[in-house]
């Protein structure tokens, strides 16, 4: 058997701590020293995903990832997806292909069958690269998942590979959760605990400094950096926390200007995915992105986006119950402009039959375009290539139980394997095609269209807008700010040696006197 490549698990003590860009930073900065680098993530659970091109699906953190090591998407980075569709149930995408529906109970039935897939991709990948890059899912600390669990400390103690633990500061009490984290774990898994790592830190590390001195003095694990907030990294983002209600999405504000800005309302729908289709329209200068859940900020905006969904006909009644429905088919009457993708241009539709992700039959849609959509068994998973109405190269992917039935629409697009693509009534516009927004020249030319339907005469697209070299400077901001901040010798020696020989294990025992519990540290037996 091939000697194995060296191997590293970034956990976090929470979502969203920042796992992910840490991954994509540390992805990046290797693979610019000339290190055969993969990023590798056993399970994710998100919404938010890409096709490779294989006709695969994986998590868009890791297709992101693989972007900074130079590689194109593979299901071999992301060999287990769950997409949520209810509270309760999810479906399971497994090594790239539909693989069913499981819900919290019986996914323990499915954990010898995951374990085994995950095991084998992660052999093969230290097989073929130098280093493999791992990130954990949600907290390492879900000790009530700890028997199912494939993608953390499971992951970890399987492969023994060391862990470093990321908190974000920004949303404080980053001190204790790391000794919480480590602590709350049993001793096997605590031994795999080499260090920390501090994300999203605004101010004076001077003054962090004493407590992550305290921090080692008690659990007896050093913090391998301090990694500055950058409120400039916003693409791509995965995880459903990074799309609150409210939230502003893109870069920091411009400087003001006399240019007209062009107000954009995202509906955040409550199973939302692929909500980084409205990121492309957040890169363009003068164009505000906002994600609502009202009918009054969809009836004011300029521009109202209705993006993906994994539960079509559940987020329409949604949309119906908070009086949304109506704000958006009174836009379509009065010639206000939407646009609206996948699961959101189905919802235009007259008709949606969905016995797949529902199995609620044939309901109404909004009736805003003449066609019907029939939801079939097989999903449809491809990357796409077309032609925009101004005669423009456009790229995509689909990701999508529902298909057209008697369109009575003009087109959108046109894709160059299926033909006509979409539909277009008035200012409303929508397709099943995913990322046609990133496309340069047909943005441009659609937000100029838009601005002239929503009466903000004074806007004026910018022309040198690059979605693809946005993301990769911020790509190369991430690996910069973990090459500056993190001890990255001391990352490496972990990745080549594996976990630490002798880590401190963290026991609690009660004070016979007062009853208080009291936290003892020593090297593991």
């Amino acid at each position: 058997m091939a000697d194995l490549g060296g191997a590293l698990l970034i956990g976090g003590t929470s979502s969203d701590a920042g796992k992910s860009l840490v991954v994509a930073g540390l992805c990046r900065a290797l693979a610019r020293d000339g290190v055969r680098v993969a990023p590798f993530k056993a399970q994710n659970m998100s919404n938010n995903s890409v096709v490779t091109p294989d006709g695969g699906e994986i998590g868009r953190a890791q297709a992101l990832q693989a972007f900074a090591c130079g590689l194109e998407p593979s299901t071999r980075f992301n060999p287990v997806l769950l997409k949520p569709g209810s509270d309760r149930r999810s479906h399971v995408v497994l090594r790239g292909r539909p693989a069913g529906d499981v819900g919290a109970r019986d996914y323990l039935t499915w954990r010898s069958r995951l374990r085994e897939v995950v095991a084998e991709e992660l052999a093969a990948l230290r097989r073929d690269f130098d280093v493999v890059l791992c990130e954990g899912a949600g907290s390492v600390a879900e000790i009530n998942l700890r028997d199912s669990d494939i993608a953390n400390m499971g992951l970890a103690r399987a492969a023994r590979l060391p862990v470093l633990l990321v908190t974000d500061i920004d949303r404080g009490g980053s001190l204790a959760s790391l000794f919480g984290t480590t602590a709350i774990l049993e001793p096997a898994d605590q031994a795999l605990i080499a260090g920390y790592v501090i994300n999203k830190f605004r101010g004076d590390p001077t003054i962090l400094e004493p407590g992550l001195q305290q921090v080692r003095a008690i659990t007896g694990r050093p913090t391998l950096g301090v990694v500055p907030f950058a409120d400039d990294l916003w693409l791509d983002a995965e995880d459903s926390l990074s799309a609150p209600v409210g939230r502003r999405v893109g870069p920091p504000l411009e400087p003001a200007r006399s240019r007209a800005r062009l107000r954009v309302a995202a509906i955040r729908l409550p199973r939302i995915s692929n909500s980084t289709d409205v990121e492309a329209l957040a890169c363009e200068p003068g164009v505000d992105v906002t994600w609502v859940d009202d009918p009054g900020s969809v009836a004011a905006a300029d521009l109202v986006v209705i993006p993906g969904t994994r539960a079509t006909v559940a987020d329409l009644t949604w949309m119906r119950d908070r009086g949304i429905a109506d704000a958006v088919t009174d836009r379509a009457a009065r010639g206000a402009p939407i646009i609206a993708v996948c699961g959101g241009f189905q919802m235009l539709a007259r008709t949606i039959d969905d016995a797949i992700e529902s199995g609620r039959g044939r309901v109404d849609g909004l009736g805003v375009f003449d066609l019907d959509i029939a939801f079939a068994a097989d999903k449809t998973l491809r990357q796409v290539t077309g032609t925009g109405g101004g005669g423009e190269a456009i790229g995509g992917y689909e990701i999508h139980h529902g298909r057209v039935v008697g369109s009575r629409e003009n087109t959108w697009i046109v894709d160059d394997a299926a033909g006509p693509e979409g539909a277009v009534r008035g200012a409303v516009r929508g397709t099943h095609w995913h990322g046609l927004l990133a496309n340069d020249a047909f943005r441009r030319r659609l937000l100029t269209e838009v601005a002239a339907e929503a009466g903000v005469a004074d806007f004026r697209v910018a022309g040198d807008t690059e979605v693809e070299a946005i993301r990769r400077r911020q790509v190369d901001t991430m690996a910069d700010l973990v090459s500056e901040h993190l001890d990255l010798d001391a990352v490496m020696h972990l990745i080549a040696n594996g976990p630490p020989v002798s880590a401190p294990v963290i026991r609690h025992q009660l004070d016979d006197r007062t009853g208080r519990s009291q936290t003892l540290s020593w090297p593991n037996d």
